[in-house]
This record gives C-alpha cells, sequence and structure tokens, in this order.
C-alpha cells in the first residue's frame, strides 16, 4: 500500500512539473520610449506625445516621447538610436518618410539592411515652400524669375531629404538654381526674419505663428492645404514631383506581434480622438491611420518616385 501511494503522488509531482510553463511578465512592465529624431513642438512630436500619453493611461507603464534632433540629412540620430535598441516594443520610431526610404540607402551602417517595420502611418505634414513677407515675389514662377538675376539662400532640414530634392527639382524645372543652400533643426518664423534664408521649405505648424507675414509659394504634396486653399502644391506644378511628407509608428523588424498590436490598438485611437480632429483642423494636417500593409506599399511607392527626381537632378 505504501508503495502504491508513493508511486501515486511521484506521479503528481510529475504531472506537475510538465504541465507548468515559465512566467512572463506581460507587455509593457517597464518605460516605453517614442523616439521622434526632431526638437519639440511639431506635428509628429504632438501627436506622438498623444499617443504616448494614452498608451500610459491604457496600460498603466510610463510611456514618454524622446527627442533627438539633428543629422537631418543623416545620419539620423533618431533612428541608429533606436536600431540599436532590442525589438521588444520598449523602442518606438515615430519616423518622417525619410527614414524607411532613405536611412539605409545613405551610407549609414547602423540603419543597413532596413531595420524597421511600419506599425502605420498616421500623418501627411503640411509642407510648404514659403518666402519673407519683402520678398519680390509671390509664387514659383516670380521666384524663378528673380533667382535668374539675384541670389537666393534656400534654407531646408537636410539636403538628402524628400523636401529639399522636391524643392530643387521643382527650380531644375522652372530653369533656375538656389545660389546656396543650407539645412537647419529647425525652421520657422525667426529664420526668415532673421535673414538666415530668402525660401525655405518646412511644416506649416512651424509658420503658423506669422502665417499672415510670409508668402506661402507652393505646398508639397498632392493635396491643397485647407489653411492656404489659394496656394498650388508642387504637384499641380510639376506632376512628376509628387509626393507627400508622412510620419509613421516604426519598430524592429524582430518586435513580436502581440506586442506591435498593443501599441498599434492605441495609436488607432488615439489617431480617431477628438483632439486629433482638433489638431488636424487648426493646422492643416492630414491625420489618419495606414494600417502596416498599406504604409509598406506606400513606402516602396514613394521610394520608386524618390529614385526618380534623384534621377532629375544628376
Amino acid at each position: 500500500m505504501k508503495s502504491i501511494i508513493k508511486f501515486a503522488l511521484a506521479a503528481a509531482a510529475g504531472i506537475g512539473i510538465c504541465t507548468s510553463t515559465p512566467s512572463f511578465a506581460e507587455y509593457p512592465e517597464k518605460p516605453v520610449e517614442f523616439v521622434v529624431p526632431w526638437g519639440p513642438g511639431d506635428l509628429e512630436d504632438v501627436l506622438t506625445r498623444m499617443i504616448a500619453e494614452d498608451f500610459q493611461k491604457k496600460y498603466g507603464s510610463p510611456a514618454a516621447v524622446v527627442n533627438k534632433p539633428g543629422g537631418g540629412g543623416g545620419p539620423f540620430p533618431g533612428a541608429i538610436y533606436t536600431a540599436s535598441k532590442p525589438g521588444d516594443g520598449y523602442t518606438v520610431g515615430s519616423f518622417v518618410i525619410a527614414v524607411p526610404v532613405l536611412g539605409h540607402k545613405i551610407g549609414i551602417p547602423e540603419l543597413a539592411p532596413a531595420k524597421f517595420d511600419p506599425l502605420g502611418i498616421f500623418l501627411t505634414y503640411p509642407f510648404v515652400i514659403v518666402a519673407g513677407e519683402n520678398a519680390p515675389y509671390d509664387d514659383i514662377d516670380g521666384l524663378a524669375a528673380h533667382a535668374k538675376t539675384n541670389d537666393v539662400a534656400l534654407g531646408h532640414f537636410g539636403a538628402p531629404l524628400p523636401p529639399t530634392k522636391v524643392t530643387l527639382a521643382l527650380a531644375k524645372v522652372k530653369g533656375f538654381k538656389f545660389a546656396s543652400d543650407a539645412a537647419f533643426d529647425n525652421l520657422d518664423c525667426n529664420s526668415l526674419a532673421s535673414g538666415d534664408v530668402d525660401v525655405m521649405n518646412t511644416t506649416l505648424q512651424l509658420v503658423l505663428p506669422c502665417l499672415d507675414k510670409v508668402k506661402v509659394l507652393a505646398s508639397i504634396g498632392g493635396q491643397r492645404i485647407p489653411l492656404t486653399p489659394d496656394t498650388p502644391t508642387v504637384a499641380e506644378i510639376a506632376p512628376e514631383l509628387n509626393l507627400s511628407l508622412w510620419n509613421g509608428l516604426f519598430v524592429k523588424k524582430d518586435t513580436p506581434a502581440d506586442v506591435r498590436e498593443k501599441i498599434i490598438a492605441v495609436a488607432k485611437e488615439t489617431i480617431a480622438s477628438d483632439r486629433a480632429k482638433a489638431l488636424a483642423k487648426k493646422t492643416g494636417a492630414l491625420i489618419y491611420w495606414q494600417d502596416a500593409a498599406e504604409s509598406n506599399a506606400r513606402i516602396e511607392k514613394d521610394a520608386a518616385t524618390f529614385g526618380k527626381i534623384n534621377g532629375m537632378l544628376e
């Protein structure tokens, strides 16, 4: 009898050992960083902060935006920082079009081969080409005529970036060249007022405070901006330059599917919120959610368009 009891106890213990499973902490169990590779204040920063706030509320884990500006034309320190972290969902990139389209192609070893997958694209910038209120021209044709006999300095966020390339290609289509160009981490009302540049391409958000004191010559993208409805798009002026500037959330390629879904769930709720809709109305931005598959297709299409624009500039 004793041997039977011992056998039964041993068997029960064996079953317990076989059926027990390791206990893993559920994501997120520690702070989550949303990395914005620009300074604070622009649209991608504002919207990413909304997502981080909502993420913290939903999951009870600290979440915050980390701004890593600098190197607009590469080496994209924010993207390099994100690429250096594990693919565990605790470092999420909030990246402009340039990172997935260009980052792994312009000699940045930390980003090659392509390190990121999109979770979704959520913003199309109201991106503009602007001049100061005293500029002796009011549109792109006027700028072209002026620049043929006068030096015009262009300010941009980085020479290899899509909006810069679009602007330079537009100048080529119109038969002129900028006398000089320079990259800045920030291009706002002060950039024009200080005389640092004559013309600059920037987001409308950064010049909203002085919109009545600048001349918007064109907007970059396929749709006119509601806040500047009389200003033509670059695509209207030169259809071959139809490229929009967008921002999305990205994670490393080895990030687990369940982690991705948790981030996506919050981002979609944020983008559909009343405060996001209010921001869109105030700034003229297009705010929406484009899922991972659609985002990948868009990246491929934009990479092809960008390649053609580069070909025009060779």
